[in-house]
């Protein structure tokens, strides 16, 4: 097989997902490898093998896959090559794939306290029954390598590892400084803000994460490297990365001065305000709301601009009086 150093092909499929299609990059090096591995449909498989034959492969000349994070729209596919060596993300990767008893029910523990705690009435605690739903469309398997930021992709050396926490724990990014190419997954979209999802903490008993506080961070941590193209989890490729990332940081501060006016000078629980923000979705798109509404309040808490309190174990928030964004 005759590889060109380091070319990157673009192949699209489609996800059941309203995120709708998903890309898999396919990259020439040492190995031939592809980023990210779709979703675990028929119809995702049939796009990639049509798309990837059109670049002159096929499934068996896959060698390894190289994931950005856990997300089933991005792991979805790693059962189906006949001759992969290799399944290389971050450590955090590998619960995803084994989803051993322990780590669901952890997962399913950590939702339903935090629920309690949001002052989710007891009619939406359906919504608990729906996390593992999208478990479903991803295949099983396990880590054979681990990478962490300042690594080198395996077999594309050119490529060093960034850690960009937020919309994932184990998201992960990938840079190329000789063109300025980046490999982002889902942490920089051009067209839709990727949500900073809740998860459980890593180990039982540990804090949870604040997803928002690490998007931000991750995308500030961009602004440091020259980054010419941006290869994505989803849409157009696109450039001039620094003017979307100060985008989306002005446009998360916005949304939380929405959440300190429909705080005003009340005393809300997540629930109440995750529903004033988001009239029109928070019953359709539960688990989302509620992670957006409680990454706008960790933030605000951060830089003290609201203070919590807790009554009867629900957390409520109030203003502080002079504090401003």
């Amino acid at each position: 097989m005759t590889i060109v150093k380091q070319k990157i092909s673009q192949i699209t499929v489609p996800t059941p997902y309203a995120v709708g299609d998903v890309h898999i990059y396919v990259m020439e090096g040492e190995r031939l490898s592809i980023i990210d591995a779709g979703v675990k449909t028929d119809e995702a498989w049939a796009a990639f093998v049509y798309q990837l034959k059109q670049i002159g492969y096929e499934p068996k000349d896959i060698e390894q896959v190289v994931l950005t994070h856990h997300h089933p729209d991005h792991i979805g596919l790693i059962e189906y090559f006949p001759r992969l060596e290799e399944v290389v993300a971050h450590p955090q990767v590998d619960q995803w794939l084994k989803r051993e008893p322990d780590f669901l029910q952890h997962y399913q523990n950590f939702f339903q306290a935090l629920y309690h705690q949001a002052g989710v009435p007891e009619q939406y605690l359906r919504f608990l029954k729906q996390l593992r739903n999208p478990l479903g469309d991803v295949a099983k398997g396990n880590l054979t390598s681990m990478i962490l930021e300042g690594d080198s992709l395996p077999g594309h050396e050119e490529w060093e590892v960034i850690a960009t926490p937020g919309h994932a724990q184990s998201h992960l990014s990938f840079y190329r400084e000789k063109d300025g190419a980046l490999l982002g997954g889902d942490h920089l979209l051009e067209h839709i803000s990727p949500n900073p999802l809740l998860e459980p903490p890593y180990q039982p008993g540990e804090e949870r994460p604040k997803p928002m506080l690490q998007y931000r961070s991750s995308l500030k941590k961009l602004l440091s490297y020259d980054i010419e193209h941006v290869y994505p989890g989803h849409g157009k490729t696109f450039t001039n990365a620094a003017h979307l990332i100060n985008r989306r940081l002005e446009s998360q501060e916005k949304r939380a001065t929405k959440v300190r006016e429909i705080i005003g000078e009340a005393e809300m629980n997540i629930f109440q305000i995750c529903a004033c923000l988001f009239p029109n979705q928070y019953e359709k798109q539960f688990g989302l709301t509620m992670s957006e509404t409680i990454g706008q309040l960790d933030y605000l808490e951060d830089i003290k601009a609201v203070k919590a309190s807790v009554d009867d174990g629900v957390i409520l928030y109030q203003n502080l009086e002079g504090s401003h964004l």
